[in-house]
């Protein structure tokens, strides 16, 4: 079996680029936005529905996670979160299970946890992802910093929320994680070689 890298992150830290940078210094199958398309195609939600709930919390005063049962309550949406999170999680073990990859968030390390993935977080001071979410804009769209920072904290309030309620962990935890990457004001493709000297030796053929 080779290596399987699971990469949570906060909003503008760099993590999504982080890991294809890391997958293709590898050379392993990279995995995020293929994820919600093999969703919808085993689903009946659209594309646009399951990128809305696959980072939001589904109910937000329901103090529950996933492992619990759900017979509560009858809430559609609650109903179609869980099917849309139950897809997700068996196309992430299946993708897991082909070969070697890197797989942005989705709870993944939580997910494939029974394959004791390489738990990577990436994390950024403000200013950092700030100018990291600047340099994204498209032109003409509004990018001042304190727009950008209220957005920052909506998205990572978000995912923190969603991680917590379907894996009853605490998100950008250390405890959840083999390693802690702080981005602020340094080279991705720098920290990305760095990370790649230190698997390279884990990698087996699988």
């Amino acid at each position: 079996m080779g290596i399987i890298i699971t990469i949570g992150r906060e909003f503008g830290s760099g993590g999504r680029e982080l890991g294809r940078r890391l997958a293709d210094e590898l050379g392993l199958a990279y995995y995020d936005r293929e994820i919600l398309l093999e969703i919808e195609k085993q689903t009946p939600y659209c594309l646009e529905y399951i990128e809305q709930v696959t980072e939001n919390k589904p109910l937000p005063l329901l103090p529950i996670h996933y492992g619990m049962s759900f017979s509560a309550t009858n809430d559609p949406n609650l109903s179609q979160s869980i099917d849309i999170y139950a897809a997700q999680k068996k196309v992430l073990q299946d993708l897991a299970a082909k070969s070697s990859c890197v797989i942005i968030g989705r709870c993944a390390d939580d997910v494939l946890k029974d394959m004791h993935p390489v738990r990577l977080f990436v994390y950024a001071d403000m200013p950092s992802k700030i100018i990291r979410c600047q340099s994204r804009s498209k032109e003409g769209e509004k990018a001042d910093p304190r727009s950008l920072a209220r957005e920052i904290k909506k998205v990572d309030k978000n995912r923190a929320k969603y991680y917590e309620f379907y894996t009853g962990k605490k998100w950008g935890d250390k405890a959840n994680y083999d390693l802690m990457i702080n981005t602020s004001g340094r080279s991705l493709k720098e920290i990305a070689h760095g990370l790649t000297e230190m698997l390279a030796p884990y990698l087996k053929k699988d």
